[in-house]
């Protein structure tokens, strides 16, 4: 623009036009301000229909004695909750089973030796051998996962499988 000037015509023109965009957008942000305030306006109102500060006042209180309610009954469930847990841990929940042919000649693998441990793996191992004459129990006792009489291959391979297991309640 080397040395051209506008005219004075030409910069009122310029003005005006820029002054019908800024119109245009004052007057979009109004009608968009003015449809929010409704919505917002509508909103207040239905909140605020049949209600006074009164009957307000004692929906809040209401509410608050509601979550009071539900406090304490979260204390009785979590009380519950940890008696039951308590009773779990002597509760036998470990367990392992070898099942076996005792004699070789039976088939089947109908001896089995059942291990049941509690939480600090105390309880028995208790084995069963099936012969073609009858059937033969034997219940042997676990503290702290050991056994103070000579166990089995089966019977240390339940015992081994049982305090294997991962207590589900000791988190």
């Amino acid at each position: 623009m080397g040395g051209q000037t506008l005219s004075q015509e030409q910069i009122i023109l310029i003005a005006v036009l820029a002054l019908a965009i800024l119109s245009v957008i004052l007057l979009t942000s109004t009608i968009i301000l003015l449809v929010k305030v409704r919505s917002l306006t509508k909103k207040y109102n239905a909140f605020m229909k049949g209600s006074d500060g009164h009957t307000l006042e004692s929906t809040i209180l209401t509410r608050f004695r509601e979550i009071d309610i539900l406090k304490e009954e979260s204390k009785y469930t979590s009380e519950k909750l940890n008696i039951a847990c308590e009773t779990l841990i002597t509760a036998y929940q470990k367990i392992g089973i070898i099942k076996y042919d005792a004699f070789k000649e039976m088939g089947g693998k109908l001896s089995f030796s059942l291990c049941m441990l509690d939480d600090e793996n105390n309880g028995f191992v208790l084995t069963s051998m099936h012969t073609r004459e009858g059937c033969y129990t034997y219940i042997k006792e676990i503290i702290k996962g050991e056994s103070f009489v000579i166990l089995s291959v089966e019977e240390r391979k339940a015992l081994e499988e049982a305090k294997n297991k991962r207590n589900l309640y000791a988190e």
